[in-house]
């Protein structure tokens, strides 16, 4: 152990400490830029502190001691520290080649400053070296500090209290001073210490001064203006890359913990030899070769159809703004203009349809760019970077990335590590105004608890009983009012619901219950049904009576009283989805009364237990008469009747109540077909009213059907309801699921492949075979014309649902028409017209198996089987 060394070198004046040891400067080769002549750094400082000799490093670099350099070092008391007995084989993504630095330390008892002399000004690495070693006399777990330069602060209140990891530090700064200073400021009653210390020059073109705005697609300036923390840098496909085989000394991580979905995930590789660089652009300063020859692509076909995308996924601290550089190199194709994605981050979309080869005009050629996200753009504490296929037809389905650093910028303060600057004044939200704001917000709920008070003595006293005001007692219109007028209680009921919290029950008593039963069928939710009830109808929830299973809970088919079968979904308590799908569900439905969308008779609520109850349609859902089972297959005139009903209950939605309602998860499972085949939308558990024309949220919907637009944007319009029901219409024609891995890969998407087809004239070849020959060829073009219109990529360019609906019924006439004219033959001799009486006495074959029982495994909502994912 080191012992201490106090006033072993007093202050003297920096200008003459930094001039004397020029020298010093120069003496530190750096290895790591081995064939790589192009840049020498001119200030390249490489201190191990604490430690009585040189280090040499397995990289080859060589760290100077600062015990033989403490005109560098202005303090008036300082302690060494080292080990040599400590295990340091601690978890850590530094190298192996940087644990000596570890061994040794310099503990400061009161603010110590190292100063550097600058012989050129611009960008430099700065990049410090923490670890608590063990000491007879300080405890390093407990040593609270800052670090700051003369201008940007770099640690505030800083600590390091696990013992099992090697922290590492690295910043890049901007000096424009002939001198260079970093200070060390412990605590009061507190010590400061510190491993390792390299200042090195940065390449001046490392950084531009302008990046993409990810959040605008506008131009953000004054890059130049900024700090830096190095947050993540990560070579994405390959191995980790030590600084000695990186030309500015940075260390690569490996991108493996920060792979979101690794199983959809393939690595490709080249010799790092073959990669080209640009005349202008991507250097190797900017990242070395090695970074560009490997890269992440999608595995195979099963993942590349274009909802899915290759994801990582870094946390970071929120309230600051973050500066993103991808690094892209086309080394999967074997031709130009064969590859086309979209790059997204925290799934905003930061460039559409990139063409690496249009940017570098040559193949496995380096290419990178810039993006700045704002930091209220960082609401959960990471930071997510995708890429994924475009919508184009051309080229292959096919998205990659070779790697990605992520930075963070100073904020107000000039800091980054809080919001105090070097001279002590704090930055952020003054705490008299929030003490004000405070405040404020207690006096006006206590005013408005008041008046509500004072609200209702009024109505009381309105009311009271004849002769009460001549009697003594003035309780008896003062009590609280009573549990079946108390609509109070209902007010909070939606809030406390999707808080997604343990709930306690909301109704008490059986009395209390009645009375609410009485509130919701009045305001149009329907029936409040005891779970005892429930129960009964389905047999104690026998699992023979289930229909489905999904993300709220399960569906049963139940019989009440008086004989009505109806459709019971019981909630999991433990589902924070199902909590709020049971408030939304409520909520929208209590809105909605219409002949095509299904309608929710009834509720319970006894704590845990959450049941919506439903009509029961007969005939499921609109999918499982298109394909997967063994149910007899629709007519085009029924399918055209069908799909007419779900446009007009979409139609509904976005046009007939107060607000405009977005459905967000069109699909067949989620039209069902009652016992006359009349179509009604069902499942609003995601559903969202909207009063303007969108409104930014999360995205939720299923694959296949989602809108691209609104995935890239998070924008949700009803354009995104009307992209959905064009697939509907597409899958309804062609009778396949629309998005089927087995397929060829690029027949697995069916908006995709079918638009393809129709471009090419050869539409006929995926049409339902069962009923292609009755389809009146103007009926198809109608209906084609009307599907390929709501899968514009821009919501602007598709119809409303409204125009969508008269295409569909003026199709259904043309094709009503022909069948009058001509009366071809009848090839769908086993499908059964609803529209005719007759047929609809045959309606129970079609809700039954071959032996006469119910076909109670027919799925019945979205969440049930063939579901597609949200």
């Amino acid at each position: 152990m080191g012992g201490e060394n106090k006033g072993a070198a007093k202050p003297q004046a920096v200008s003459s400490l930094c001039l004397v040891f020029s020298v010093f400067l120069f003496s530190f080769p750096n290895s790591a830029l081995a064939g790589n002549s192009s840049f020498s750094p001119p200030i390249n400082y490489l201190i191990d502190c604490g430690s009585t000799n040189q280090t040499v490093l397995q990289d080859g670099r060589i760290f100077k001691s600062d015990h033989d350099s403490t005109s560098l070092l202005s303090t008036n008391e300082e302690v060494q520290a080292s080990v040599d007995s400590v295990n340091l084989n601690v978890s850590s993504s530094l190298p192996p080649s940087s644990l000596p630095l570890y061994r040794t330390a310099r503990i400061f008892s009161e603010k110590s400053t190292y100063t550097f002399h600058i012989p050129k000004t611009g960008p430099l690495w700065v990049r410090l070296y923490f670890f608590p070693l063990p000491h007879a006399s300080y405890d390093l777990k407990s040593a609270v500090f800052s670090v700051q330069t003369d201008r940007i602060v770099l640690l505030h209140d800083f600590s390091v209290r696990n013992d099992s990891t090697l922290l590492f530090k690295e910043y890049l700064v901007n000096v424009s001073d002939s001198r260079f200073s970093l200070k060390f400021m412990p605590n009061e009653n507190s010590f400061a210490f510190i491993n390792a210390i390299e200042v090195v020059s940065a390449p001046d073109t490392l950084i531009s001064d302008s990046a993409t705005t990810v959040s605008t697609h506008g131009e953000f300036k004054g890059l130049s203006h900024y700090a830096f923390q190095i947050s993540y840098r990560l070579n994405v496909g390959g191995p980790q890359i030590p600084p000695n085989e990186d030309t500015s000394s940075r260390n690569w991580e490996p991108d493996n913990p920060y792979n979101i979905f690794p199983d959809g995930t393939g690595d490709a590789s080249v010799p790092a030899k073959s990669i080209k660089y640009p005349e202008t652009g991507a250097t190797p300063l900017i990242a070395p070769s090695s970074v560009y020859a490997t890269a992440a692509q999608l595995k195979d076909a099963q993942v590349s159809e274009h909802n899915f995308n290759l994801s990582w996924r870094m946390n970071v601290e929120s309230n600051y703004s973050y500066l993103i550089r991808m690094h892209f190199c086309d080394i999967v194709s074997k031709s130009l203009n064969q590859l086309y994605f979209n790059v997204y981050i925290n799934e905003m979309e930061g460039v559409s349809d990139l063409d690496l080869s249009s940017e570098t005009k040559a193949l496995s050629t380096a290419f990178y760019k810039d993006f700045v996200l704002d930091a209220s753009a960082i609401t959960k504490g990471y930071i997510t970077v995708q890429v994924g296929v475009d919508n184009l037809l051309q080229g292959t389905k096919n998205a990659i990335l070779n790697g990605v650093e992520v930075m963070k910028m100073s904020n107000v303060a000039n800091s980054l590590d809080g919001l105090f600057t070097v001279d002590g004044k704090y930055m952020g939200p003054s705490s008299i105004t929030n003490v004000l704001k405070i405040v404020a917000a207690v006096g006006l709920g206590l005013a408005a608890t008041a008046m509500l008070f004072i609200a209702m003595i009024c109505i009381r006293w309105r009311k009271r009983p004849q002769g009460s005001d001549k009697g003594n007692n003035i309780s008896s219109w003062l009590l609280p009012l009573s549990s079946a007028k108390c609509k109070s209680n209902l007010s909070s009921y939606k809030s406390s619901k999707s808080s997604g919290s343990r709930r306690s029950s909301k109704f008490g008593s059986r009395k209390s219950k009645n009375a609410i039963s009485g509130y919701f069928t009045t305001n149009g939710i329907g029936r409040f049904f005891p779970f005892s009830e429930l129960q009964q109808a389905t047999k104690n929830f026998d699992e023979n009576a289930v229909i489905g299973v999904g993300g709220f809970g399960k569906v049963y088919l139940g019989t009440l009283e008086d004989g009505t079968k109806v459709a019971i979904k019981r909630g999991n308590p433990s589902s924070e989805q199902g909590i709020n799908e049971f408030t939304t569900e409520l909520d929208m439905l209590s809105k909605l009364r219409h002949r095509h969308l299904v309608s929710l008779i009834g509720f319970c609520d006894e704590d845990p237990e959450m049941v919506l109850v439903y009509e029961y349609m007969a005939n499921g859902p609109f999918r499982s008469h298109l394909y997967g089972s063994n149910l007899p297959h629709l007519s085009w005139k029924q399918r055209l009747e069908i799909c007419i009903g779900a446009a007009r209950g979409l139609h509904y939605l976005h046009t007939g109540a107060a607000q405009s309602i977005i459905h967000r998860d069109v699909k067949t499972t989620n039209i069902l077909l009652d016992e006359n085949f009349v179509a009604k939308v069902s499942d609003f558990g995601l559903s969202k009213a909207v009063e303007k024309a969108y409104v930014s949220t999360a995205v939720k919907g299923s694959f296949g059907y989602l809108d691209p637009e609104y995935y890239r944007s998070q924008q949700l319009t009803e354009k995104s309801d009307v992209y959905s029901f064009g697939v509907v219409l597409f899958e309804v024609l062609c009778a396949r699921p629309v998005i089927c891995p087995k397929l060829p890969r690029e027949e697995v998407n069916l908006a995709d492949w079918v638009m393809h087809q129709h471009q090419r004239g050869m539409l006929h070849t995926m049409i339902d075979p069962r009923i292609i020959d009755t389809i009146n060829s103007e009926s198809l073009k109608k209906y084609v014309e009307a599907a390929e219109k709501c899968l514009h990529d821009h919501g602007v360019d598709r119809p409303s649902i409204g125009d969508v609906l008269w295409n569909l019924e003026y199709a259904l006439q043309l094709q009503e028409s022909a069948s009058q004219i001509h009366a071809p033959e009848d090839k769908s001799a086993n499908c059964i017209d609803f529209r005719n009486p007759d047929d609809r006495k045959e309606d129970h074959s079609i809700a039954s198996t071959s032996d006469g029982a119910d076909l109670t495994d027919v799925t019945l909502f979205s969440q049930i089987a063939n579901f597609q994912g949200r």
